[in-house]
């Protein structure tokens, strides 16, 4: 946010919205900061403006871009003190930027070649495609900084290419790698909550339909809940395909598959699948054969006259923790052992991924953490490429993940109804079916990982730049 004081550090600024056409779009909800020698506000203006999320930015926009980040709630005054401004320096070579962080007492390094690809201006960077603008290889290898100065906002460094950019110091605090701060104080905190069968039971995640389908906030709260605790129900879901697909849509397109788009699941084998029967189904996540498995899958039971056919629900997070807690070296099997699957049922299908094969428990290098879960035994194909030792830890393992996956404390049963969908994280709450006798009738979907997490990010505001 701008304050007093930071109004005046740009003294080689002006505010420039006098034109009555423009100024109405400014007041009270931001102010905007641009050069006297720019064009008018009518055509296109380049210069400081205040983002959706208060904090500045420096590009170039036209009159309709203009209108639409003048459109914020009233920004009020602060009383940032500058000591708090860190203190931006050039080492002696000229080849890094230091920045000396008052509060953690910390000095970042950047180098320079680094910050001159990374620069921020509306001529390196596309503001509204969020696009490299730069070419990185007419980057002379020798540049350097020519001067750096220091304001509330960030570092401005002139290049000795002429060339200036202006960082911002929360995109370099963010940013920082020598030494890396994200962990510090800028990463959000994890929002996941484990469960078992009884503690599910307790905060139960659920909304409402109508809430989903014409309100931002229900969407958002919907999608927080499914990042949250791996799944949310929906009531009030009219019991036809057609709204249930349209709840669907509401986060993303359908991902379409060998089974089709929006799918309609009866006991007939339309499809070479145990789901297209009356068979019990074991806990198991789907898409073990793809490269890339579904992130969300969606469930809506709009029709069923018969016995059983309850659903199943083992979150693998709590799994995964338990394990790792209780038998660390059957976590290390898991997670380092490739497992090939294979789907191979229909006619003229024969998928599996690429390479042949993914560890059941599947972690981010950057940071260790567990983010995807791939098991379904019934999808395992031959294992042939073990070697001699590995093959009893790997079944041991296998039978230790198993025996928790199955602990009744760690099942949540429940039958679904008409009228309530449930939607879960494929990568995480593995999933399966009591056998039934009857008519079940049970729509659903797919949904990719990436345009989930997109439309999560988007509505509950995570910071992702």
């Amino acid at each position: 946010m701008f304050s007093h004081r930071l109004i005046k550090a740009f003294d080689s600024l002006v505010i420039s919205c006098a034109a009555k056409e423009n100024a109405k779009f400014f007041g009270k909800y931001a102010r905007f900061y641009a050069s006297t020698a720019l064009k008018p506000l009518s055509v296109q203006s380049t210069g400081f403006f205040l983002r959706r999320d208060k904090t500045p930015f420096f590009g170039s926009l036209k009159t309709a871009q203009i209108r639409e980040f003048a459109q914020i709630s009233e920004i009020k005054e602060t009383k940032e003190s500058v000591t708090d401004i860190p203190n931006a320096s050039i080492n002696s070579n000229n080849k890094k930027l230091l920045v000396h962080w008052r509060d953690k007492k910390r000095i970042s390094k950047f180098h320079a070649f680094w910050l001159r690809d990374h620069c921020q201006c509306f001529q390196c960077y596309h503001s509204l495609t969020k696009q490299r603008l730069v070419d990185t290889f007419k980057i002379p290898t020798d540049i350097a900084p020519s001067s750096v100065s220091s304001n509330a906002v960030g570092v401005t460094i002139s290049w000795n290419d002429g060339h200036s950019s202006l960082f911002e110091w929360n995109w370099l605090r963010l940013h920082s790698y020598d030494p890396p701060l994200l962990f510090d104080n800028q990463k959000p905190k994890s929002q996941k909550v484990t469960w078992n069968a009884e503690e599910i039971k307790t905060f139960f995640p659920v909304v409402q339909y109508e809430h989903v389908m014409k309100t931002r906030d229900g969407l958002a709260e919907w999608l927080h809940n499914i990042d949250k605790y791996g799944l949310s129900f929906v009531d009030g879901v009219p019991p036809n395909p057609k709204d249930t697909e349209d709840l669907a849509k509401r986060i993303c397109f359908i991902r379409e598959t060998h089974y089709g788009g929006f799918w309609d699941v009866m006991p007939n084998l339309e499809h070479g699948d145990t789901a297209y029967t009356t068979l019990p189904l074991k806990a198991h996540t789907d898409n073990t054969y793809f490269t890339d498995p579904a992130g969300l899958q969606m469930f809506h039971l709009i029709e069923f006259e018969g016995k059983g056919g309850e659903s199943l629900f083992v979150d693998g997070l709590h799994a995964a923790n338990l394990l790792k807690k209780t038998h660390p070296e059957a976590y290390h099997i898991l997670s380092t052992i490739r497992v090939p699957a294979h789907c191979a049922g229909d006619e003229n299908i024969h998928i599996h991924p690429t390479p042949g094969g993914f560890p059941i428990l599947n972690h981010n290098p950057s940071t260790n953490e567990l983010y995807q879960i791939r098991y379904n035994n019934n999808d395992r194909s031959t294992i042939n490429h073990l070697e001699p030792e590995q093959v009893n830890l790997f079944y041991d393992a296998l039978l230790k993940w198993n025996a928790l996956l199955e602990d009744k404390k760690n099942e949540f049963w429940i039958q679904l109804t008409p009228g309530r969908a449930i939607i879960f994280d494929n990568w995480r709450v593995l999933h399966g079916r009591a056998a039934f006798t009857g008519h079940r009738r049970l729509t659903g979907a797919y949904l990719n990982w990436d345009d989930y997490q997109s439309r999560l990010r988007c509505t509950n505001q995570l910071q992702t730049k």
